[in-house]
């Protein structure tokens, strides 16, 4: 289901559409997942940041699979890296020995992961910690933890999203997404955001929704 969008109209035009169509519900629900899931520990956080750990230059879909996997022993807190890259291998994920390897460096902080980020200033804030001390998860990925975990006013730039700006008229796709280019398409996408009545945590799910007719997380 991708849908033509070719300018700032269009897309507003169909997020309005979305809005009053019964996708709504589901987006609401899964909102309030997120918002559950703030509420919950230490763990329940590290299992989250885990599965966003794998979903870079992946999939969502296989990321859930092998999360709903791993919950049933704590296998992301108690595989030791042989064990986690065979699972991952078996499952199908590409990056099978590099993702194991992060997922083992990132225990270091997950004792504390809630608590050190939820005392942090704001969502922008605990970014910039999550990119500099969680090895393998970059601005799009922490963005996408962050909003998995009850936060809402980040934008999560993958490939799906990128393409909807830049077909718009919006921005171009930049060959290398730094930190100041992140930034800056961040502010036309809130802005996008906002124009919409929306929070950047719903709008993304309404635009993954027109690119792949599905609501996940």
């Amino acid at each position: 289901m991708k849908l033509n969008i070719e300018s700032r109209k269009d897309l507003i035009r169909i997020v309005e559409d979305l809005k009053a169509d019964d996708i709504s519900e589901t987006v609401d629900k899964r909102i309030l997942e997120f918002e559950s899931l703030y509420k919950k520990g230490n763990k329940e956080w590290f299992n989250e940041l885990c599965f966003c750990l794998l979903t870079a230059n992946s999939s969502a879909r296989l990321g859930i699979d092998i999360q709903n996997y791993m919950k049933k022993n704590d296998g992301f807190l108690t595989y030791d890296q042989k064990e986690l890259s065979t699972v991952l291998k078996q499952m199908g994920h590409r990056f099978y020995e590099k993702r194991a390897e992060f997922i083992i460096l990132a225990r270091n902080n997950a004792a504390d992961i809630r608590d050190r980020i939820t005392s942090m200033e704001n969502e922008f804030t605990a970014r910039e910690w999550i990119v500099k001390n969680i090895k393998g998860i970059g601005y799009k990925e922490s963005s996408h933890f962050l909003r998995n975990v009850g936060y809402k006013h980040l934008a999560i730039l993958d490939k799906h999203i990128l393409r909807i700006l830049s077909n718009s008229g919006l921005i171009e796709v930049p060959k290398t997404l730094t930190r100041k280019k992140y930034y800056n398409i961040e502010q036309v996408f809130n802005s996008i955001a906002e124009e919409a009545d929306l929070t950047p945590a719903e709008l993304d799910l309404y635009l993954w929704y027109t690119q792949t007719g599905e609501v996940l997380k």
